[in-house]
């Protein structure tokens, strides 16, 4: 079967959660038994969010095969059984470089090269990449219409209607309707601009998303279905939500997959949503709480550490317990005591970062949890920061450090390795995506994943140095995992604590609400053991 699209757009302004919305109804569509894919667009010039500020973007995800893509591919993994690629996350300035390298080798014959039809041409082939084994490919285009970088984009989605019909094409456009509190009544008119925007640039809505803080009543309905020419029944209710579960039973709700699923001529097989239900039900009801402290230099924006915390949810959510974040900014450890930052953790988690600024913060609290026996977790940065931590306290190695940090360092327990290799340059050392890493028998990896060989995400330019693994293994650093074809240091433990574990990769990644990463559920575990132990004793 030819794969049938939806397009997903978005009006009036950004941050109206067209990822989340895509993810949901991939999460429906899945639940039909159909085989779903989802992909991001974005409108920006840069390569790939790679270079850009979590500030500013938010997290970088990473794919299997080493893609530094959206935020917004994490929501589709996690929401969905979709493995996403290099494939499935573009860019204008992906895109536009793509074009440029045809022209600079002749692959347009000399011809003027126009955005009408080479740059949509290019765009159309990359809604098609990688959509071959779905049964219906879902396209989320970035930014807001009327956007003149995204101009191109809508330009190819009309253009993919009109190649394969209203029978394999959808259209649903994410749009805002205000609750104006002076008047008490929400209002419709930004939807009705929104889509006449869109309308003017030859694209009809199927389906109209109506993001609002509360229910859209049936007249309200009536309303945005007149002025906009869609159906009444595909007028859809997205009212914000206190957990971003619940919007696919949200949607369910107004039967919005039933609707996708008659637009396209395919039959409505019946909704299997038990296990998701259930796992709602846990996390809306949870026996009792957990506290995690989460030691990071982003924690201004906290969609920076958008995997971690999601990771953090689904782990407690296995244990019936709710997670509370106790966001601390490395540099306040830095200005105040650990022990007066960090009281009220039951664990403490200090994630992956680059650069300098934070780092003394971020080992004083490995210190803390080392000498206080709190759970720790440290993920990529967080990892090197313990390491250093025991090699200069407990190892005796004065001056230990990172050169990232510290290139004049008398021990450098971390460096670039592809400097071995004669590369100095930033561009192409990092070590990106899945690597595989071989586990120590009887160590708490091996309790964890209850298997010896593993694959994990990895985004770090900075290894283990081997030459100090002997001298901190007799110090009492446990290296339990490390990539068979390179031996890197992959996992670090502490003898004589009840729960410390760093890892080089990115655990956060892999995490689904219906499968909770294993180390993260361990993690919560040895915390909420913690919490209870101290409450023992302070009774």
């Amino acid at each position: 079967m030819t794969a049938k699209y939806i397009f997903v757009t978005g009006g009036v302004l950004s941050a109206l959660g067209k990822g989340i919305a895509a993810a949901s109804l991939g999460r429906l569509l899945e639940s039909r038994g159909y085989k779903i894919t989802i992909k991001k667009f974005d409108p920006y010039l840069n390569i790939d969010p790679g270079t850009m500020s979590p500030f500013q973007h938010g997290e970088v995800y990473v794919t299997d095969d080493g893609a530094e893509t959206d935020l917004d591919l994490g929501h589709y993994e996690r929401f969905t059984s979709t493995r996403t690629s290099q494939a499935h996350n573009w860019t204008a300035g992906k895109i536009y470089e793509s074009v440029l390298k045809k022209e600079r080798e002749g692959g347009y014959l000399g011809k003027t090269v126009q955005i009408i039809p080479h740059l949509t041409d290019e765009i159309k082939a990359a809604f098609r990449a990688a959509s071959e084994e779905n049964d219906i490919v879902i396209i989320e285009i970035g930014g807001t219409v009327g956007d003149i970088e995204g101009l191109p984009f809508l330009e190819a989605t009309r253009q993919m209607r009109l190649e394969l019909g209203t029978e394999n094409t959808l259209f649903a456009h994410l749009t805002l309707v205000p609750f104006m509190k002076t008047s008490g009544e929400l209002k419709t008119k930004p939807t009705q601009h929104s889509v006449k925007e869109l309308r003017s640039i030859g694209i009809q809505p199927d389906i109209v998303l109506c993001r609002s803080d509360r229910p859209i009543g049936k007249d309200l309905k009536a309303k945005i279905s007149l002025f906009t020419n869609v159906p009444l029944e595909a007028v859809i209710s997205a009212r914000d939500v206190d957990n971003i579960y619940e919007i696919p039973l949200l949607f369910a709700q107004e039967n919005l997959d039933g609707i996708i699923l008659k637009l396209l001529n395919l039959p409505a097989n019946s909704r299997k949503l038990t296990q998701w239900k259930g796992m709602l039900k846990r996390m809306q009801s949870p026996r009792d709480e957990v506290n995690i402290a989460l030691v990071g230099k982003y924690t201004g924006l906290q969609d920076s550490y958008l995997s971690l915390s999601q990771a953090l949810v689904h782990a407690a959510t296995a244990h019936s317990l709710k997670v509370n974040f106790v966001w601390v900014d490395a540099q306040d450890i830095e200005e105040g005591r650990p022990e007066v930052v960090l009281k009220d953790a039951d664990g403490i988690l200090v994630p992956g970062g680059f650069g300098v600024r934070g780092i003394e913060g971020k080992i004083q609290a490995a210190t803390h949890a080392r000498k206080h026996k709190i759970p720790f977790f440290g993920i990529c940065l967080g990892m090197q920061c313990a390491t250093i931590e025991f090699a200069r306290n407990v190892a005796g190695l004065e001056g230990a450090n990172s050169t990232e940090f510290d290139k004049r360092t008398p021990h450098k327990i971390f460096f670039k390795w592809r400097e071995l290799k004669g590369i100095t340059d930033l561009g192409g050392t990092m070590r990106l995506g899945q690597y595989p890493c071989r586990i120590e028998k009887e160590s708490l990896a091996h309790r964890i994943y209850e298997k010896r060989s593993i694959n994990e995400r990895h985004r770090h330019r900075f290894e283990f140095n081997p030459a100090y693994e002997q001298q901190l293994s007799q110090a009492g650093l446990i290296i339990s995992g490390k990539n068979p074809e390179h031996k890197l240091v992959e996992i670090i433990e502490l003898e004589g604590h009840p729960w410390f574990f760093g890892c080089q990769f990115h655990p956060e990644f892999k995490s689904k609400p219906l499968q909770p990463h294993p180390i993260f559920k361990s993690f919560i575990g040895a915390s909420y053991v913690h919490r209870t132990q101290r409450n023992r004793s302070n009774a």
